[in-house]
């Protein structure tokens, strides 16, 4: 499996190399950018549900899934460790009253490995926590009126640890190390007299660091409620915390082509010590998260998860926007998949797991005091490749963030999908000296 490791990984840094932005979404202007880490493919593929475990597949939203019981096949002596690597590619069509345009992004989604360690199980990865990118312009009587570009976001590396308390009831925690920048620019164009745009303009970059700690509280609990059927249930909670960001501003003096591009004249930067913004504390909100779902082993599970953040505790001192505030955001999903028969050996195609979910989400952003919601169907598989229990995970997602109303944006987005998990056996007892 070492060597399996390393050709991934050279594949993923190629794939990284080349890949554009995380995100286009003009939202992503707001907060510290779009939520990018919404759970494996998997997850997404069954509408974000993250309330199932098993022994071959990598749960990234509850720690408590980095355990679990051993596996017949292997005499009930280990099970599995698990490697997961993913990407994505995301097409999004803008519509706004005034017109609509296309952008695409292709970017990494997340590498992680579980260890088995008797009663325990621990695992450790790195994902894109958030994304910004985008440009926007805003016009008034076809002139060109403000400018605003961005791009960053913040990155987790994670460790987490699991404990099997009982047969049916596992534990785990997560502490997420988050770090990242965030760069923005803002230009406000000037005209004379004669509607003519002057020489020179005036344009505002800033830049956060941010570095901090948080953690991720977890719990499943699965039982067989008869001969057939499986109920399983998870609950996660990650308390609010906050992480430091250092701040930069710069005022520049620039000019501007008739091709809209950007050259320097001269710049200072702001003095934001004397206003006590030059390090300050951005709150990251609590979350909290539920589910439960019933089927039957290896063939068949529907389950529902309600997740809730209060992202009214969000704040960032250094980012003031008027038309702007955080409430607490929801978000609700309901998936599943199926198997038609795991060990067939006549049927390849009776081996793979077909997944499928819809899921509904309040964004907890308001703009001009409309909410910004989002709606998406998503459908996958899951491909039985090489050795024992690998495969590949394909997803798609369909779906709408936000609306035209009062001058805001609609996104439509297709999103592709596609993760390579990789099991295999590490630890094995010796039969014999």
């Amino acid at each position: 499996m070492i060597r399996k490791l390393v050709i991934v990984l050279i594949a993923c840094y190629a794939v990284q190399t080349h890949a554009q932005e995380g995100t286009a979404s003009p939202y992503s202007f707001y907060g510290i950018g779009s939520l990018k880490f919404k759970g494996t493919v998997e997850n997404r593929s069954m509408g974000g549900l993250s309330i199932y475990t098993d022994s071959i597949h990598v749960n990234l939203k509850n720690p408590a899934a980095y355990v679990g019981p051993n596996l017949k096949i292997w005499n009930n002596e280990a099970r599995p460790v698990k490697f997961s690597i993913a990407g994505s590619q995301s097409s999004i069509n803008l519509k706004a009253n005034s017109g609509e345009a296309k952008v695409s992004t292709t970017t990494f989604d997340y590498m992680a490995l579980s260890l088995p360690l008797g009663d325990f199980g621990v695992g450790f990865g790195l994902v894109p926590y958030t994304s910004v990118g985008y440009k926007l312009e805003d016009f008034d009587d076809s002139a060109l009126r403000n400018r605003y570009k961005g791009e960053g976001g913040v990155n987790r590396a994670f460790l987490g640890l699991g404990y099997r308390i009982t047969d049916k009831l596992s534990a785990g925690i997560d502490v997420n190390y988050n770090f990242g920048n965030i760069q923005n620019s803002a230009i406000e164009f000037v005209y004379d007299g004669e509607g003519r745009l002057v020489q020179y303009q005036t344009r505002e970059n800033n830049r956060s660091d941010l570095s901090g700690i948080n953690f991720n509280l977890g719990l499943t609990y699965k039982t067989m409620i008869n001969e057939k059927l499986e109920m399983q249930a998870g609950l996660t909670y990650s308390p609010k915390s906050n992480i430091t960001s250092k701040n930069q501003r710069a005022f520049s003096t620039i000019s501007v082509n008739t091709a809209g591009q950007e050259f320097l004249v001269n710049g200072f930067d702001a003095d934001l010590a004397s206003l006590g913004l030059e390090e300050t504390d951005l709150t990251l909100p609590s979350r909290f998260s539920i589910g439960a779902g019933i089927g039957a082993p290896r063939n068949w599970f529907a389950g529902l998860e309600y997740s809730r953040q209060n992202t009214s505790e969000f704040a960032n001192p250094i980012v003031s926007i008027n038309n702007a505030n955080f409430v607490n955001a929801s978000s609700v999903a309901l998936g599943g998949f199926f198997v038609p028969d795991y060990n067939s050996f006549s049927s390849y195609w009776k081996r793979v797991t077909y997944r499928a979910g819809v899921h509904y989400e309040n964004t907890g952003l308001e703009i001009n005091e409309q909410s910004i919601n989002e709606f998406g169907i998503s459908f996958g598989v899951g491909l039985p490749v090489g050795g024992i229990f690998s495969n590949t995970n394909l997803g798609a997602e369909i779906g709408r963030r936000g609306t035209k109303d009062l001058n805001l944006i609609q996104e439509n987005f297709f999103n592709l999908q596609i993760s390579l998990s990789l099991n295999d056996r590490w630890f094995e007892k010796r039969k014999y000296n």
